[in-house]
């Protein structure tokens, strides 16, 4: 089965928001096997884990996803976010839109 990173994002996106974390987790396992070298599904994962209490794990994978890939804005962005003291806990799955900017 083939995942596309856009349906992962998704559907990453609407598992999270239903509290559906051990399937989400399994879908984003998937993507990683499938793109090891993509950020995407790390960023993803480090969101997951945020969402489910695990700093430390959420904080590895933001950091693995933008060690993958520099450029790719919303990893680094939630790096930013949730390594200050009082985070606004807002989740960055995906680029920003550059009109929204």
């Amino acid at each position: 089965m083939e995942i596309l990173l856009n349906d992962l994002i998704a559907k990453s996106r609407k598992m999270m928001a239903s509290h559906e974390y051990s399937k989400c987790e399994k879908l984003i396992r998937k993507a990683m096997e499938a793109y090891p070298d993509n950020a995407i599904p790390h960023n993803i994962m480090g969101i997951l884990y945020e969402s489910r209490g695990d700093h430390i794990g959420a904080m590895k994978h933001f950091r693995a996803a933008w060690a993958l890939d520099p450029t790719y804005r919303p990893s680094l962005m939630n790096l930013e976010n949730f390594g200050k003291l009082f985070s606004d806990k807002t989740f960055i799955f995906d680029e920003p839109d550059e009109e929204g900017e």
